[in-house]
């Protein structure tokens, strides 16, 4: 049974943004953004499993208990077509704030529980740094002759990108929640850290360099208690990837070409992993056991695209010809 809370209303965003723009030059612009945004009365779902007599199957809460806050600092350079050459990089400095993260996701404290211990802390999609670089280039050619064949009408495309790491919210895998769903993966009981160890080890050969140490943390005591961890307090890893392209231009007629191209993805083989598993109880917490590209498909997340088509893969080249008409 699902039910929405009889006092719902509509969730609400009120958004706001300050903007100074510059050209440099007559092909060259310089744009500096504020962005703020603030969440109200947003959706959050929580699920239950027989929590009463009347109710002996899973029983499905929706309701208006959700805020968030963000709020982010955008620096972009255009540089307008020009001599073959145009430019696009961005960078995004922000941060984003919420007790909950989704209206769809069942993975929350439940309702009036460990209000000692607020939920608010980083989104689960808090991304801290955000660069990303486009430049397109016609590469000069020869002006005539048989080098011109050979050599003229070659373009390149370029595209960067990094970020920095997404949260890793550190669960114990328990669940101190009778009638509810929420244990192992889905656990939402934080540990007790134990101070004066590190959060992180760098065992040689680890994916990514490093491991969330087990040893920082252990389960509160009573065991129905929540933890002194805040929620996605740790961080996963970073991701960066080139892809490059290079295409050539056959003119036909005016009507008709052919155009020759190689896809670079990820030209330089850098490895990017997916965030390490969270709850204590596993075996292997605290460990990367995915590629991002996987871990953003359908083997880490939900709902994901294909693997093959996701950020984070090793190198891969596509070859391809492509009649204009």
């Amino acid at each position: 049974m699902s039910v929405v809370d009889p006092n719902h209303v509509l969730p609400r965003t009120y958004e706001w943004n300050a903007a100074v723009e510059h050209s440099i030059t007559s092909a060259d612009v310089f744009t500096l953004t504020y962005v703020g945004a603030g969440g109200r009365k947003l959706m959050r779902k929580d699920i239950y499993i027989a929590p009463g007599p009347n109710f002996s199957g899973e029983f499905d809460l929706l309701s208006n208990h959700g805020t968030s806050n963000y709020s982010a600092l955008q620096a972009q350079y255009r540089h307008r077509l020009s001599h073959g050459l145009q430019t696009l990089l961005s960078y995004t400095w922000s941060h984003s704030i919420d007790d909950v993260s989704s209206d769809v996701n069942y993975q929350n404290v439940p309702l009036g529980q460990f209000s000692s211990s607020p939920e608010r802390g980083p989104s689960d999609y808090d991304i801290r740094n955000i660069f990303s670089g486009a430049i397109s280039y016609d590469i000069p050619g020869p002006g005539s002759g048989v080098l011109k064949q050979v050599f003229g009408s070659w373009s390149t495309d370029s595209i960067i990108y990094a970020r920095s790491a997404p949260p890793v919210n550190v669960v114990t895998g328990q669940n101190p929640f009778a009638g509810s769903v929420l244990s192992g993966a889905s656990s939402v009981q934080r540990p007790d850290v134990i101070p004066g160890v590190p959060f992180y080890i760098y065992p040689s050969g680890a994916p990514g360099g490093k491991v969330i140490n087990p040893a920082a943390f252990t389960t509160p005591v009573p065991a129905t208690a929540q933890g002194d961890l805040g929620r996605n307090a740790l961080r996963g890893f970073g991701a960066t990837q080139w892809d490059i392209t290079l295409r050539r231009q056959f003119r036909f007629t005016e009507r008709f070409s052919l155009q020759a191209r190689g896809d670079f993805f990820n030209i330089l083989n850098h490895p990017n992993f997916g965030s390490p598993l969270s709850y204590l109880s596993s075996p292997q917490f605290g460990q990367a056991t995915l590629m991002l590209n996987n871990y953003l498909g359908s083997g880490g997340q939900s709902g994901g695209l294909n693997p093959l088509y996701q950020i984070g893969g090793p190198r891969s080249i596509q070859l391809a010809l492509k009649l204009q008409f």
